[in-house]
């Protein structure tokens, strides 16, 4: 298990073995999207805003 920082808030989020990179977790104290980026070591990043493509 690893534990990173939410970078948008600093709330402790803790990793296990089943988490993987590019998997998008929900910060349980601020609630935005974040994207794993590397699991060793473990890091987190703001995840991406996909764009509505409206039917495009």
């Amino acid at each position: 298990m690893s534990t990173v920082n939410c970078p948008e808030c600093e709330a402790e989020i803790t990793l296990d073995a089943t988490n993987e990179v590019g998997e998008i977790l929900v910060c349980p104290d601020c609630g935005v999207d974040l994207e794993i980026t590397a699991l060793d070591p473990a890091s987190v990043d703001l995840a991406p805003m996909e764009q509505e493509d409206w039917g495009e």
